[in-house]
């Protein structure tokens, strides 16, 4: 991914952004020689104290064979995302894409072990799922634990976190108003996320203020 000085978040600005609900992103692995890269869409959990990423696959899944033969992982999450018409940025008149990205460099470990891979699990159902406290998965027991054998947990070690946010933050601060603007009147998809953006930026250009902060610290 392509982040120009003008587009770059900073850490508190993308652990912000994430701690807003963003917990399902595009999981990437390296496939054998010759072929593609092998993605899975997928949940996923921070683990904001230990720097890792926790989530879980069927064992079929060919991505985990792609992980066993190399670690090296990318997990996207991407969103805040709209066209914007070249008529809407002054001159040259080139349109462009605006979107939020945050890229997670990782080192994967397939977690097998029915006691690791239930408390991926039961890590996962707390966070996901807070309203069944009782839910819980026990190796063994109960449909939950007898389906163990049938998933592969996985345990990503963040080793980077590259993050994109790509709002015009390289034009003048009143063409960035016309355009926050503009998604405002058209008012479909996500423009309404996108003109928050677009405003946020232009506000910590402006320095009125360094953005939130607050969010989990992997």
């Amino acid at each position: 991914m392509l982040i120009r000085s003008w587009d770059r978040g900073d850490e508190d600005e993308w652990r912000a952004w994430l701690a807003e609900g963003r917990d399902f992103g595009l999981l990437a692995a390296n496939g054998p020689p010759g072929e593609g890269p092998v993605l899975v869409p997928t949940h996923f959990l921070l683990d904001a104290g230990r720097g890792e990423i926790l989530l879980h696959l069927a064992a079929p899944n060919p991505l985990l064979a792609a992980v066993r033969a190399d670690p090296a992982v990318t997990l996207a999450v991407t969103d805040d995302y709209a066209f914007a018409p070249g008529h809407w940025r002054g001159e040259p008149g080139t349109p462009t894409s605006f979107y939020a990205s945050v890229h997670f460099h990782c080192t994967a470990e397939p977690v097998e072990d029915a006691a690791g891979k239930a408390e991926i699990l039961n890590r996962q159902l707390a966070h996901f799922q807070p309203e069944t406290p009782d839910v819980r998965v026990v190796p063994g027991e109960g449909p939950l634990g007898r389906q163990l054998p049938g998933l592969c947990g996985l345990r990503l070690t963040v080793r980077e976190v590259r993050a994109k946010f790509k709002y015009d933050d390289k034009k003048p601060a009143d063409e960035q108003h016309a355009l926050a603007q503009r998604l405002a009147d058209r008012g479909q998809g996500l423009d309404a996320a996108v003109r928050g953006q677009v405003l946020r930026r232009n506000a910590r250009r402006a320095g009125r203020t360094s953005g939130r902060a607050g969010a989990p610290r992997p």
